[in-house]
């Protein structure tokens, strides 16, 4: 049965509580338990792929949706229908407006992003179709970890309330399975479980999102540091997870 009551802050710092430090299964269990079909996983990484597998080992039937910028490396298409195959997930693609790309483009070109920042485009490719894929749902599950950007994820919590992508009318739950697991922690993981993965990981890429603004990481770069490198560094956020 699940739950159509809006948590009350006790409620949220209980679940909270419970479930900082358990291991990531559980969390997924608890969100499907809690939620049902009205959640589902957020795809776009190794993270989230590796939570589509952990659902898929454990029978728990979490749906999953991506966003598709129009603008993805070739590799990222692939990964999409390699994890289709291999787990039988119900994976939604979600799809920017046309016309508002067009009267983007029509204004300010195809790379407007590298005079004025990532923000506009953003907002179009990413944002506005995830609040599309969340309009129907009462939470959703993210690949989040604290370790992926000292600036701006360092406080992720397992389990909180999305104010941004919910409202007044619709408390949006938003889980964090692997905030406390580092890098390391994810990728053996991966290996060991045989989960697919994008291969522009084997060539530097780290955190991957559309090609004209990512780029492979330096030695001694921080893996957050090959999004949006032209821009300094606390703002490179695409919207998502602000």
């Amino acid at each position: 049965m699940t739950n159509s009551v809006p948590l009350s802050d006790a409620d949220l710092d209980a679940l909270r509580e419970s479930l900082t430090g358990r291991p990531p299964q559980e969390i997924l269990r608890k969100a499907f338990d809690l939620f049902g079909d009205s959640a589902a996983i957020s795809f776009s990484g190794a993270e989230d792929v590796a939570l589509i597998a952990m659902c898929h080992e454990d029978g728990i039937p979490l749906p999953a949706f991506t966003l598709d910028t129009g603008r993805l490396h070739p590799e990222t298409y692939e990964l999409l229908e390699k994890v289709r195959e291999k787990y039988g997930v119900r994976l939604e693609v979600f799809s920017p407006d046309s016309a508002a790309v067009e009267r983007l483009t029509a204004q300010k070109g195809l790379f407007s992003f590298y005079q004025d920042g990532h923000e506009e485009c953003c907002g179009i490719r990413k944002v506005a179709p995830l609040r599309r894929a969340l309009a129907s749902k009462r939470a959703w599950i993210t690949g989040q970890r604290r370790d992926q950007s000292p600036d701006t994820r360092a406080q992720v919590a397992v389990v909180e309330i999305d104010r941004r992508f919910g409202s007044p009318d619709r408390q949006l739950v938003k889980f964090n399975p692997l905030a406390l697991w580092p890098s390391q922690r994810v990728w053996s993981f991966i290996r060991a479980a045989e989960v697919p993965f994008n291969a522009l990981h084997s060539r530097g890429f780290v955190s991957i999102g559309c090609a004209p603004c990512t780029r492979a990481i330096l030695p001694g770069e921080h893996e957050r540091a090959g999004r949006w490198s032209w821009e300094e560094q606390t703002k490179r956020e695409c919207g998502l997870h602000k």
